[in-house]
């Protein structure tokens, strides 16, 4: 997968992170495209090992659902971090 391809499949995991898990986060988009390109690593490897599948070099909806939730994994642990501080 090519990097514009990781921006936006990152961008559009990011977001949907946010819609299901909506909140005062701070970073905009730059904070929410990092989050769902974390979230796409983390959720391909822990999809991995599940067996759920991985994060492929197609755009396909099984690959998005993967980043998702990875992205979603993310920001729970960014406002676990962020509230101790």
């Amino acid at each position: 997968m090519g990097i514009l391809s990781w921006i936006v499949l990152g961008l559009i995991a990011g977001a949907l992170g946010k819609l299901i898990m909506p909140g005062k986060d701070p970073g905009g988009i730059f904070i929410t495209i990092i989050l769902g390109i974390g979230g796409a690593l983390i959720g391909g490897f822990i999809g991995t090992r599940m067996g759920f599948g991985e994060v492929t070099g197609a755009f396909d909806f099984r690959s998005l659902l993967i980043a998702t939730g990875g992205a979603i994994i993310l920001l729970v642990l960014y406002r676990l971090i962020k509230k101790k501080k």
